[in-house]
């Protein structure tokens, strides 16, 4: 059984930062693909990062030149550096993770919330 855990949300000023990190008990991280999704109230989930087995990655526009996406496979760790918050980014943020040839498949975590509010 595969778990996920998102940690690091919290409240932040416009123009603040936060790093979200995702933790992920499984074996053969490195072959795991992972994304960050987010949904805010009244809003349909939406993807914001991706990255893959071989460190490839996607942002949604929103984000990209704000938020970076990065990998440490030693530590079976995904994380999500957010640079220049803003209201709207405002949302639950969940960690989905699943092995490359799993594509219809994969784990989510159980989100963690940030909040951007002055």
């Amino acid at each position: 059984q595969v778990q996920i855990v998102e940690s690091g949300g919290g409240l932040v000023q416009p123009g603040g930062s936060l790093r979200l990190s995702c933790a992920a008990s499984v074996s053969a991280f490195s072959i795991y693909v992972v994304a960050w999704y987010r949904q805010a109230p009244g809003k349909q989930r939406e993807l914001v990062a991706v990255i893959t087995n071989t460190y490839t990655t996607n942002y949604a526009d929103s984000v990209k030149g704000r938020f970076t996406i990065s990998r440490d496979n030693a530590k079976n760790t995904v994380y999500l550096q957010m640079n220049s918050l803003k209201p709207e980014d405002t949302a639950v943020y969940y960690c989905k993770a699943r092995r490359v040839l799993d594509v219809k498949g994969g784990s989510w975590g159980q989100g963690t919330q940030v909040t951007v509010s002055s």
